[in-house]
């Protein structure tokens, strides 16, 4: 797999009946070894261990519904109070970010209506955090740190 813009971590990768498979800490299980789920499991480490996320607000692969329509958030972040507080959204590291990627989360959002969108093909990063009020949002240089995000 290519290397990523992302601190390195303890990866644990394995064979099952001939696919290559990663353990995602969130989900306590191997999953197939994709590029997304190489720049998933390299980011969820990084926001654990160099960023102080807590694990136990993380969630990978959450499905949202709207109607009949059933909707698939790569990463959530909740708050305390079990609220989403940031989406994330992984792509592969030969995926561009392009307005189409953030049309994408923006979708997610329109549901949820979380404080910061968070997109990754693990090479670029970008965080933005919502300014509803102004009906606006603010791109920010960095991940801020889990202390910094609600204040």
């Amino acid at each position: 797999m290519q290397e990523l813009n992302l601190p390195r971590f303890e990866i644990r990768v394995e064979r099952h009946a001939g696919r290559l498979t990663i353990f995602d800490i969130l989900r306590r299980r191997h999953v197939a070894l994709t590029p997304e789920e190489w720049v998933r499991q390299h980011f969820i480490h990084f926001l654990i261990e160099h960023k102080g996320y807590p694990k136990g607000l993380l969630a990978n692969e959450v499905e949202l519904r709207c109607g009949e329509k059933s909707l698939r958030c790569d990463s959530l972040l909740y708050d305390n109070e079990m609220r989403p507080r940031m989406i994330i959204e992984y792509k592969a590291p030969s995926v561009e970010i392009t307005p189409k990627v953030f049309q994408q989360i923006a979708n997610y959002n329109f549901l949820l209506h979380v404080d910061y969108l968070v997109v990754s093909n693990g090479l670029t990063h970008y965080c933005v955090k919502m300014d509803y009020g102004n009906q606006n949002f603010l791109y920010l240089e960095n991940i801020p740190s889990y202390e910094n995000l609600f204040t």
